[in-house]
């Protein structure tokens, strides 16, 4: 773009650049300034050139928050963290995840050399602390999360325990001194861990029943069980959920209500968030081509079977289904036969029928509910990559690990705890990240092929290399705006893999197995940014005070620190000037 139509020079610059040609003296640079003024505030220039440059339907307004279509070109242009300003290079090997503290003062970083370490967020960001988990078994850190007053650090690695058994463990360390204050085992380790609340954290345990089918156990810890007392409980059982197809919880993170009513940035549009309210849906499959389907309410897979093969009057238990279901086997009445695998889902399902707690059917929130909260994780139903997102509302009552142990509130014949609400995302999730505001969960996902059948579950179907990044809206339950995409990934559908994404208020990044960082904007669904290492990047983490900076982390072992063009500007304009170019301006003016 030349000199005359580029947006971003001020007046005062335009007028030195005019000064200094031969040809155009003072007043002439004069008129052609007010001439360009006069052109860089018109509107209707400004937004022909915003929706032809960035390609964006003429359907999309302007960003809510914008004041005009010239400013709004310059924000996407300026505010963007795409300059990188610094590399960290004090990590040995790979760098899994980035996480900031909620002052943004703080930021940790965990890596495959086992170490989690602790840095000053400044304007030459450094190294604060570093602790290495090798004496306490670990193989590596994965994951961390400062509790919300920065006083805590959940840290989660990957603990290596007898016969060389891979399971999780979850350490919290005190910011005031760095010490260790307690460890928790956490099964599978994928499921991270995450916290509740300013002391209490949730971590995961795993039980198999059979071949394929086990149970997810979630408990509530408190971080403090190395020197509570004995007469207090210091770890409470949240749910108990039944796993089948070699599906098992996975990625536990905790949305917040409180502010579903005043979000930062709403992304509908105006009337897809009046529509979705009033129709309820409990599960959706994104693989649908039926508009019909998609706006028909499903059920999971047991309450399906339950109303499919139980009277409706409700007298058939689970005992007398089961026994039905072997008489027909035994009579070759159940055609076409069920494989080994097969029969032991059904079983299964069977078994938990009538022994799974009902869901809670109201999740939008309401006055009364406030600080009401969903606990939030992948798992499935189909095969054992994580292709669904499930979500369980906690209550008051259970934010605490006072009161009953063990689930002993729980009535003799409610053994497992049914899912509240689940989305189906048709391929395998590979990232979830919640917008600041919690009103918003963006997922990491590469689709399976559109008329998949999954025969076996231990074989999963084939992923595509793009990752498709959704959008879902909290309150409705709903998908909003279509999938962005740009990112990709190349890792087999048989391995595991997380590629970790951040979202601020006004844009969205996630990493990828491309050797680049993406930046998104959430309100025009555009990419902004291309970010590049020379490795897979992990990880990505804007700070929560200030979105014009963000970290990336990669297989390459570093962290590189992004700034926008304008804060770069800034800092640079605060610099002092050094001082021997004014002296050599003076001897100049004497000779």
């Amino acid at each position: 773009m030349d000199v005359g139509g580029n947006p971003l020079l001020p007046d005062s610059i335009l007028y030195e650049i005019f000064l200094y040609l031969d040809h155009v003296d003072v007043l002439s640079a004069t008129l052609v300034c007010q001439q360009w003024h006069a052109v860089a505030r018109d509107e209707f220039l400004w937004k022909e050139l915003f929706y032809r440059y960035y390609r964006i339907s003429r359907e999309v307004p302007r960003h809510p928050a914008a004041v005009s279509w010239y400013d709004e070109f310059q924000r996407l242009y300026d505010t963007i963290p795409c300059v990188e300003v610094q590399t960290l290079k004090e990590h040995s090997d790979q760098v899994l995840h980035l996480s900031f503290s909620h002052s943004g003062y703080l930021f940790a970083t965990c890596s495959k050399d086992c170490t989690v370490k602790i840095w000053n967020n400044e304007l030459d960001i450094s190294l604060l602390h570093s602790s290495n988990m090798r004496p306490y078994n670990w193989s590596y850190t994965q994951f961390s999360q400062f509790n919300s007053d920065d006083s805590l650090l959940l840290v989660s690695g990957v603990f290596v325990g007898p016969h060389n058994s891979s399971s999780g463990e979850i350490a919290v360390i005190s910011m005031e001194n760095f010490l260790l204050l307690s460890r928790v085992r956490n099964k599978p380790y994928d499921v991270f861990g995450c916290w509740l609340n300013e002391t209490n954290l949730i971590s995961g345990n795993l039980h198999r029943i059979g071949h394929i089918t086990s149970c997810s156990v979630l408990w509530l810890n408190n971080a403090f069980q190395g020197i509570e007392s004995e007469n207090v409980n210091v770890v409470k059982r949240l749910f108990k959920i039944q796993n089948l197809n070699a599906s098992t919880i996975r990625t536990v993170m905790v949305a917040d209500c409180s502010r579903y009513d005043s979000p930062d940035l709403l992304l509908d549009y105006g009337e897809q968030l009046a529509a979705a309210s009033t129709s309820p849906c409990q599960v959706f499959d994104l693989g649908s081509d039926s508009e019909e389907e998609e706006a028909k309410p499903k059920q999971n897979l047991t309450s399906e079977l339950a109303a499919q093969e139980s009277p409706e009057d409700g007298s058939v238990m689970a005992g007398g289904g089961l026994q039905q279901f072997l008489d027909d086997i035994m009579e070759g009445r159940v055609r076409p036969l069920m494989t080994e695998k097969e029969l032991e889902t059904k079983v299964a399902e069977l078994l938990a029928r009538n022994r799974t707690k009902p869901p809670e059917l109201n999740l939008v929130p309401t006055d009364g509910h406030s600080k009401k909260k969903y606990l939030i994780f992948t798992t499935g139903c189909l095969t054992y990559s994580p292709h669904q997102i499930g979500i369980k509302q906690i209550l008051p009552h259970q934010m605490t690990t006072a009161g009953p142990v063990l689930g002993e509130e729980r009535r003799s014949d409610e053994f497992f705890d049914s899912l509240d609400h689940v989305i189906d995302i048709h391929g395998h999730i590979i990232g979830m990240g919640l917008s600041p505001d919690h009103r918003y969960l963006y997922v990491n996902s590469r689709a399976w092929p559109q008329d998949c059948i999954i025969s076996d579950p231990m074989q999963p179907p084939p992923i595509a290399e793009e990752i498709d990044l959704h959008v879902f809206d909290l309150k409705t339950m709903k998908e909003v705006k279509r999938a962005l995409r740009a990112h990709r990934a190349y890792t087999p559908n048989d391995e595991c893999f997380f590629i970790f994404l951040d979202v601020s208020r006004d844009f969205v990044a996630s990493g990828a197995e491309d050797r680049h960082g993406y930046i998104w904007d959430r309100h025009y669904n555009i990419c902004l940014a291309k970010l590049q290492h020379n490795d897979v990047v992990n990880s990505v983490a804007f700070s929560p005070m200030e979105q014009e900076l963000l970290l990336t982390a990669s297989d390459d072992a570093t962290i590189k620190v992004w700034r926008s063009p304008r804060s770069v500007r800034i800092q640079q304009a605060r610099k002092p000037r050094p001082r021997k170019l004014l002296f050599s301006w003076l001897l100049n003016q004497k000779s």
